[in-house]
């Protein structure tokens, strides 16, 4: 099977490099035919000097990428201002997009993005890691197939301690801090267990030491009928990023996974406690094993590559990432919840 032609635009989001050398390992499926170099961007960015990633590739200019004959996909991997931007310039090109997350500030520009991709059935992908995670994929499908029960609580935690200063420099750039920078991940994975919820309530607060306008130290709240999730970020807990976590209760069982991922050679391990069996798992707690990991991306861009060649749907339709990015952006102190 001939290889898909991609190019990458932007180096300077902070999943780039990772994302490129997903996509050199990945010479089977992909044709990298160049990448684009956005570090003159005046947006707010942590990443993009470091160069060694793209070593023998070619660098070409925006212009000379949208215009490559037999070009098939973008991967989109700009600061997070400039994505939604970037998107619309492919989006008039007709181009399949992996555009990594979030999806801006501004929910009219995201949507102005999202109905044009509709328009002309653009396969639009956003990079929200969690979405191939087993685990997370075993976790909605337990709550699809009611095997918790009725939910009532679902905490979460996106938390970690890397970057050192710069980096609380970096998330003072956005008014909605980390709970719009890395919040984002746990909001793309409970909505399709919940579903829209009938009230989101931000507390954005500084961790001690730092001034209001950095927002590192966040808690969302959304509010459904009978349940309450909490999202919590910060980017001052001690060994956070190994304790980042998801708990799910229901009134027949519950589910906790911690840490969310790991590429340690360690293998990634949910537990599950039931009240009553399902057709797959009887009654007691279980440590459901997913094995070990080699890589955070691989199974998306597979999933992406598949979506590109007409080989199946986009699983996560366009009203899945408009309702995304609505929730984040009041979860984020940048709009009023709207039932």
């Amino acid at each position: 099977m001939d290889r898909i032609r991609v190019g990458q635009i932007g180096i300077c989001h902070e999943h780039a490099s990772a994302k490129i050398q997903t996509l050199k390992r990945m010479s089977d499926v992909f044709e990298i035919v160049g990448v684009v170099d956005d570090r003159a961007t005046s947006s707010s960015r942590r990443a993009g000097d470091d160069l060694s990633p793209y070593e023998g590739l070619t660098w070409v200019t925006e212009k000379q990428l949208l215009s490559m004959p037999g070009l098939q996909a973008v991967f989109i991997e700009t600061p997070n201002q400039d994505l939604v931007p970037t998107a619309m310039r492919c989006m008039q090109h007709h181009l399949p997009m992996h555009m990594d997350k979030p999806g801006g500030e501004d929910l009219a520009a995201f949507r102005e993005l999202l109905n044009g991709c509709r328009k002309h059935d653009i396969a639009l992908q956003m990079g929200y890691m969690f979405r191939n995670n087993l685990a997370m994929q075993f976790a909605t499908k337990a709550v699809k197939h009611n095997w918790l029960g009725d939910i009532f609580e679902i905490q979460a935690s996106m938390s970690h301690n890397y970057g050192g200063e710069p980096y609380q420099i970096y998330l003072g750039s956005y008014a909605g801090g980390i709970m719009f920078n890395l919040g984002c991940h746990l909001i793309d994975t409970l909505i399709p267990m919940m579903g829209r919820p009938d009230n989101v309530t931000p507390f954005l607060k500084s961790a001690p030491g730092y001034s209001q306008n950095i927002k590192n130290n966040c808690l969302t709240v959304l509010e459904y009928p009978h349940a309450t999730v909490t999202l919590r970020v910060c980017s001052k807990e001690v060994d956070g990023l190994n304790r980042r976590s998801l708990k799910i209760c229901g009134t027949n069982g519950t589910i906790e996974l911690s840490p969310l991922e790991r590429f340690d050679g360690q293998p990634l391990q949910l537990r599950l406690t039931l009240l009553e069996g399902n057709q797959e798992y009887p009654a007691g707690t279980h440590m459901v094993d997913f094995g070990v990991a080699q890589d955070r991306y691989e199974n998306q861009l597979l999933e992406f590559a598949r979506i590109i060649r007409g080989e199946m749907k986009n699983p996560y339709s366009y009203e899945h990432d408009e309702l995304v990015q609505e929730v984040l952006l009041a979860a984020s102190g940048y709009t009023k919840w709207e039932r």
